[in-house]
């Protein structure tokens, strides 16, 4: 079997549901690829011998981001500083002592802003629900910055995608999926290197913030 062939084979739906399975599960703050499986979906959506609809990719990663995020701020709300600890333990390394002192920073500084914009930020996307229920940020500014961040995160991330995609398959033709591979390539490059650019404020932050991170790692 084709490639071609065994993308064919797969259903729309099941295409859909597995990208707001898995946002969904990233957004209530399991370390999960979401923005890797949105870009891998709209790259089928712009392949048109596909049934993939753009439409609906963004539409399902829409709805994972919101749902997720809303789960995740209910645990986080009913749970509080005990969640942060079970998530140090189960995620040592997405939700070490440092990560979670830089992100209780940004997120009781910047409230619904950091909610907004961390959608697109990974690190502060696995944190935005849950650590905005831990800190009692009131749900009515929390929705409103969950649900414009998801919406224009997913839609802009899907056309941004399907748009470019759709100009590699019709410039390069039978080289099409080459030039699809070429720009889900580009977009992990950016993401990597936007999360070494978190990774450096989070160091930044420990290092000139110590007592922070030993506040966290004093909760257990």
């Amino acid at each position: 079997m084709t490639v071609d062939q065994l993308l064919l084979s797969i259903p729309p739906l099941a295409v859909y549901l597995v990208v707001a399975l898995v946002i969904s599960l990233e957004s209530m703050g399991v370390p999960l690829p979401g923005e890797v499986t949105l870009v891998a979906a709209a790259l089928l959506s712009a392949h048109h011998e596909l049934d993939v609809s753009p439409l609906w990719v963004a539409v399902a990663g829409a709805a994972g981001a919101i749902m997720g995020d809303s789960i995740g701020y209910g645990i986080g709300h009913h749970f509080g500083q005990r969640l942060l600890v079970w998530l140090r333990r189960r995620f040592p390394r997405h939700f070490g002592a440092k990560e979670i002192a830089y992100a209780e920073a940004v997120f009781a500084r910047h409230g619904m802003w950091a909610v907004f914009f961390g959608r697109f930020v990974a690190l502060l996307r696995i944190f935005a629900g849950p650590l905005s229920g831990v800190l009692r940020l009131p749900y009515h500014r929390f929705l409103p910055a969950n649900a414009f961040g998801g919406i224009l995160w997913a839609f802009g991330t899907t056309y941004g995608v399907y748009l470019l995609g759709t100009v590699a398959e019709h410039w390069l033709k039978t080289f099409a999926w080459a030039g699809l591979a070429a720009f889900l390539v580009g977009g992990l490059l950016a993401s990597t290197l936007l999360g070494r650019r978190v990774r450096r404020a989070v160091d930044h932050f420990a290092e000139h913030h110590p007592e922070a991170v030993a506040a966290v790692e004093a909760q257990g």
